[in-house]
């Protein structure tokens, strides 16, 4: 077979198929190497939490802005919202139809249900947004992360009640629909509260 090798743009009998390749199928087959290399995940790909390819999962839906919309009951996270804000409110949906325990969600991250800062911390820690190592009591959040609101998530806390504002909406077991954890677009200006949040949110 005759063709053409372009290194010396002569004509020549060499087999293409001999163990020396044409300069056109080494250029094809780096071009086939780099492809593959740019298709690869680096860790520089990785969400914003730095914990996995779970980070850059993408909700469902989402709502323009920088506020949760409450849609039959289920928090429907902002475009804008930051993966762990977009994971808190993706676990709290999760248990928005469990009933209220008292002391529910203490002992382990998944159960029947959920008291205020169990319902809390299931959607802050391990199954949300993964801020908080492992559930806590209303009274251990009055002095947990940071002073002041956050921007993206608050904690409201005293030693026998909590809730949290994520995104916009409260996530409450208290004047909230049905017995357990749920969302409420309703704001409350309630004294006594410790008013905290997670570093950087």
């Amino acid at each position: 077979m005759t063709y053409t090798d372009d290194s010396r743009g002569t004509e020549s009998q060499t087999d293409p198929r001999s163990s020396r390749p044409t300069h056109r199928l080494a250029v094809a087959l780096a071009l086939a190497s780099s492809a593959t290399l740019i298709a690869l995940p680096t860790p520089a790909m990785a969400g914003s939490g730095g914990i996995g390819p779970e980070d850059d999962a993408t909700p469902t839906s989402t709502t323009r802005g920088s506020k949760a919309k409450l849609v039959n009951g289920k928090a429907v996270p902002p475009a804008n919202a930051p993966a762990p804000v977009v994971r808190a409110i993706e676990a709290a949906n999760r248990i928005e139809d469990k009933p209220y325990v008292y002391g529910g969600g203490h002992g382990s991250w998944n159960d029947r249900g959920y008291d205020c800062s169990g319902a809390v911390s299931y959607a802050l820690g391990k199954p949300g947004a993964r801020v908080l190592d492992a559930p806590m009591p209303s009274g251990s959040f009055v002095k947990w992360g940071a002073r002041g609101p956050g921007e993206w998530i608050t904690t409201y806390a005293n030693d026998g009640h909590m809730y949290a504002v994520i995104a916009g909406l409260r996530w409450d077991t208290s004047q909230t629909a049905g017995n357990g954890p749920g969302w409420s677009a309703t704001k409350l200006k309630q004294p006594g509260y410790s008013v905290r949040h997670p570093r950087g949110l």
